[in-house]
């Protein structure tokens, strides 16, 4: 099984390279790189917070650099650096590797939660549900801190059911540590402390002497965080900022609808998507059935599910990957509903009925594979590489090209590149990389801005954008929404005026994904 999720989780991780798709793979790439750089454990960014996302980016960093000097491939950390700047593959792929262990890791730490609440079974369904998951798949092929923070809540979760049954010193010290752990991955991972304390409050019920070990759950947690993340003390005014910044009314692509509305997004789309009608009716059932270990149940499990959904319901953006901590427990859910219904089944019939729970769950995954299988060729076909292939068949060669996404394979083109960068208007791409462009530079010039586009130049710098083509890729997200961005199609209407669309590419179900990009020429 963990053979399998692996091979799931490696096919396509390369997707895009040396293009970067996914527009927040930067931030923890060039944040890591800066801090090897300056020397300094001090990320100056806490949006998540990815403390520890960094630090292990940075461990990726050192080791990559260190084999390919050992090997004689680069002649020093500066050539190391020059060469990544202009192929990020060197280090985006070993750097999403890393992510592929962790999310392979969660499968491994869900087969053994479920082991422990309810035997063997539950274990292996729930693992197996999980491994074909799609959402749980693709986020595990990216740079970002999601995934790493579900193995630390899964860790929580493990250490939790520990405590509720033996009340040892070491267990609530442990769980602790994997929320400090949790939260300095990313902020609202810190919702799993909930289940510790409803599990020691229960445990305190019972008897009173409890409590000092209560105590000490809550002072290592703190204490965790503040150990592997002492900057957040230390530069607490970026902190403030960079919360401030997160904290967006409106996103284009992910902008939320209240609360009901979010929640039915919720569970029709990420939620339903992945798991089927047959996978998310046995998770609703397995969430509230009274079957063996229904305390523990619902102590350990309710607890983080329940919360977690609801908060991530009321905030204002809504995005698919939120829902990955969820995805181990529903798994879990699921595969408790169908156990506890082939027991059902089994006592009523008076037979042995063996191999049920195996069809039954073959028969469930099936979908689930079905969908992983078809979005990684999605993600292989993406419409930006699309854009790319046409612009080398009839771009001139000598042309000056400006382009809104991260597309370092358009270097290998004979043009010039205009990117636009907020306050510094559409700067020159290759100086800029030359010259190994800092991410605290772009977090200066976007001032606070959601993403980096023609959308958020500055108006007095927009004559800086002309160009003789233009592959515009962030235009429709604005255009679906144009209520809550229409200063930012504004500026688009402004550069683009006068333009001719040449081509467009759209993503299309089962056969690629991507923005809608458009081909300009003046």
């Amino acid at each position: 099984m963990l053979a399998a999720a692996a091979g799931l989780r490696l096919h396509g991780v390369g997707f895009g390279l040396p293009a970067l798709n996914d527009p927040d793979e930067p931030l923890f790439m060039m944040t890591a790189f800066e801090m090897l750089q300056r020397q300094s454990l001090n990320p100056q960014w806490f949006g998540h917070p990815a403390t520890t996302t960094l630090y292990c980016i940075i461990l990726v960093l050192v080791a990559v650099a260190g084999i390919g000097i050992a090997g004689g491939r680069y002649a020093d950390l500066a050539a190391f650096g020059s060469a990544a700047y202009f192929d990020p593959g060197l280090v985006w792929l070993p750097a999403r590797l890393f992510f592929v262990v962790c999310g392979i890791a969660c499968v491994y730490l869900t087969y053994r939660l479920g082991r422990k609440l309810a035997g063997e079974r539950l274990g292996l369904i729930g693992a197996a549900f999980l491994a074909v998951n799609p959402i749980h798949i693709a986020t595990s092929q990216v740079i970002r801190s999601d995934v790493q923070a579900s193995l630390f809540m899964l860790l929580c979760l493990l250490s939790t059911l520990s405590l509720m049954r033996t009340g040892r010193w070491r267990s609530y010290l442990a769980a602790g540590i994997f929320v400090g752990l949790a939260c300095a991955t990313k902020w609202p991972a810190a919702i799993v402390a909930l289940s510790p304390i409803c599990a020691g409050a229960w445990r305190l019920s019972q008897d009173r002497r409890e409590l000092p070990r209560l105590v000490l759950f809550g002072l290592a947690a703190a204490a965790t965080l503040l150990i592997v993340s002492p900057y957040l003390l230390l530069d607490y005014p970026t902190v403030l900022r960079n919360l401030s910044s997160e904290a967006r009314p409106y996103h284009p692509g992910g902008t939320g609808g209240g609360f009901l509305a979010n929640l039915g997004w919720y569970l029709r789309q990420p939620l339903l998507g992945s798991l089927g009608w047959g996978g998310m009716a046995l998770a609703t059932i397995g969430l509230f059935w009274p079957w063996r270990g229904a305390r523990e149940w619902g102590l350990v499990v309710w607890p983080v599910c329940f919360a977690y959904l609801a908060i991530a319901s009321a905030e204002s953006l809504r995005w698919e990957r939120w829902m990955l901590p969820l995805l181990p427990l529903l798994a879990l859910a699921a595969a408790r509903a169908l156990c506890a219904l082939a027991d059902l089944l089994r006592e009523r019939l008076q037979h042995p009925l063996p191999g049920t729970e195996l069809a039954a769950a073959v028969l469930l995954a099936l979908p689930m594979l079905q969908v992983s299988l078809v979005r990684a060729v999605e993600r292989g076909h993406d419409t930006r590489q699309m854009a790319t292939a046409w612009m080398h068949a009839q771009v001139p060669a000598g042309s000056t090209v400006l382009v809104e996404h991260a597309g370092m394979d358009l270097l290998q083109g004979p043009w010039s590149f205009r990117y636009p960068l907020g306050s510094a208007g559409c700067i020159d791409a290759r100086e800029a990389l030359a010259g190994r462009i800092r991410y605290s530079d772009v977090e200066s010039h976007r001032q606070g801005s959601p993403v980096v586009d023609l959308g958020h130049v500055d108006l007095k710098r927009l004559p800086s954008c002309r160009a003789d083509y233009a592959v515009i890729s962030h235009y429709d997200g604005y255009l679906a929404e144009p209520q809550h961005f229409g200063a930012e199609l504004a500026r688009y209407r402004a550069v683009l005026r006068g333009a001719r669309q040449l081509v467009v590419f759209r993503p299309e179900p089962g056969k690629s994904s991507g923005p809608v990009v458009r081909i300009m020429a003046f």
